[in-house]
């Protein structure tokens, strides 16, 4: 896939080299239980749209939803800061999501599904099984999600394609992206560029990423039906240690070792994430915080983002994938934004 040159737009922080890997939910195009914060596995009953935890507004999201970790020692963005309204510990509550009379899915391999897990136990089929439980047999479900893709595929290609003509049905658009961005950032600095360089690519894809989202907002007469959106963030498989070594594969792809600076990379893109969602009133899915804990450090005791023994681990061998446990906690965030 050939991408158009990338220019660099301010107000980014930089990052050190070789941290773009190690944020992930990517490929290049090569193909549960409760956790500690609550939420309850996704099985076939909980497809019937039974709420998580309730959420206190009266404390902070730290204090709902990360209490037994230090979310500064994880790399937390400071989402409140940021402006954004917390719906549970699952994401934020910016819209109501109700009559959706079409789904359709955008963005890379997390939403396309990937093996081992089986195609029914991906995140996209355990939704849409769900919506179409809350919404009807009646539902029509699209899939323009894409091994490798890209933030920059949503408006070159992705969009197009799936709603290449005014939609006037009520829309859920729910997607994961970012990752591939990354692993493209992270390829400029092994082969030989700068970490300017290599930020360049980064800085770019959070300006596509706005730019998808505010098109939906900026063309109103192509919705007329109405259209929301949840967008999830960006995870990392170290839990916030850096040890890239921790899963076994990692050296088979070339990022084995320690880089400290996966921290600013995870904030930096999920800063701008939050950021999109508070300025087009979208919702974002909390994917890396419920994630942390689950990576491939999930037992180490010293870790910023250590739960308590016998956590699941929600990525698979690959490293960068989501396990099934995974994918069923995504689905669980995705159902649980969806119902609050």
């Amino acid at each position: 896939m050939t991408h158009a040159p990338h220019h660099r737009p301010a107000g980014l922080m930089a990052c050190g080299a070789l941290l773009w890997v190690v944020t992930t939910g990517c490929s290049s195009d090569t193909p549960p239980k409760a956790d500690a914060t609550g939420t309850p596995p996704v099985t076939d009953s909980a497809d019937s749209g039974d709420a998580g935890p309730v959420y206190d507004p009266s404390l902070s999201l730290a204090e709902n939803c990360w209490s037994e970790i230090d979310p500064v020692a994880a790399g937390f963005p400071d989402y409140e800061a940021l402006g954004i309204t917390p719906g549970s510990c699952s994401g934020t509550d910016h819209q109501t999501i109700e009559n959706i009379e079409r789904l359709v899915f955008l963005g890379d391999s997390v939403t396309a599904g990937t093996p081992p897990t089986a195609a029914d136990d991906v995140y996209r089929a355990v939704v849409s099984r769900a919506m179409q439980e809350r919404f009807g047999a009646g539902l029509v479900i699209d899939d323009c999600s894409k091994f490798g893709a890209r933030t920059d595929d949503y408006l070159r290609e992705q969009i197009p394609a799936c709603f290449p003509e005014p939609e006037p049905r009520r829309t859920l658009v729910v997607a994961t992206n970012g990752g591939n961005d990354l692993f493209a950032a992270a390829q400029v600095v092994l082969d030989g560029g700068t970490e300017e360089e290599g930020l360049a690519v980064l800085e770019e894809a959070a300006e596509h990423h706005r730019e998808a989202i505010q098109w939906f907002r900026d063309n109103p007469d192509h919705f007329p039906g109405g259209v929301d959106i949840i967008m999830a963030n960006v995870y990392e498989f170290t839990d916030t240690t850096g040890n890239l070594s921790a899963c076994d594969l990692a050296e088979n792809f070339g990022i084995a070792g320690e880089v400290e600076s996966v921290v600013l990379a995870s904030q930096t893109l999920n800063n701008a994430w939050a950021s999109v969602a508070v300025d087009t009133q979208t919702d974002m899915l909390f994917m890396n915080e419920n994630f942390c804990g689950h990576g491939f450090a999930k037992d180490d005791p010293d870790g910023p983002c250590y739960r308590g023994p016998g956590q699941d681990l929600y990525f698979d061998p690959t490293c960068i994938h989501p396990s099934t446990e995974g994918h069923a906690a995504i689905a669980q965030m995705f159902l649980d934004v969806i119902d609050h």
